[in-house]
């Protein structure tokens, strides 16, 4: 099966280094297909007592740097692979909620995602993104180990 519309989600990880080569490769077996890979990322929130605690700007810039950075490696292992086809975007917010609704919006035919990204105790406590996408999309996922 082919598909012409192919989005990788692609945090930096081991695992979404992985789902990132087996995106490549199910786009090099058409000239076609279209590659995007998503970066999600997402500002950090304090909780202190019934509110939020406000996070210094510096902190922010950081992790946007960070989201920066890790758009670059994504870009560079497109452009090495030889996908002309293909691009990286970048978004904010909260990871499953933010790639199931840019596969809907923009009409993804399937969704690259590693089993594992590097979301740590957050993921045991709220789940893991990969499980999220695959339980609530409309599309065939691909999940690599």
């Amino acid at each position: 099966m082919l598909f012409n519309k192919i989005l990788v989600a692609y945090d930096g990880s081991k695992s979404s280094n992985k789902a990132l080569d087996k995106a490549i490769e199910l786009a090099q077996l058409s000239t076609d297909s279209e590659l995007v890979v998503l970066h999600v990322y997402d500002f950090p929130r304090f909780y202190i007592a019934e509110g939020f605690a406000p996070v210094p700007d510096t902190v922010n810039l950081e992790f946007y740097q960070l989201a920066e950075k890790t758009s670059d490696e994504a870009r560079n292992r497109l452009t090495e692979a030889g996908i002309h086809n293909g691009r990286v975007e970048l978004a904010q917010g909260a990871a499953a909620e933010v790639i199931l609704e840019y596969a809907a919006k923009q009409g993804y035919d399937a969704i690259v995602i590693g089993s594992r990204g590097i979301g740590g105790i957050r993921e045991f406590v709220l789940g893991s993104v990969s499980h999220n996408v695959v339980q609530h999309a409309r599309i065939p996922v691909l999940v690599v180990k």
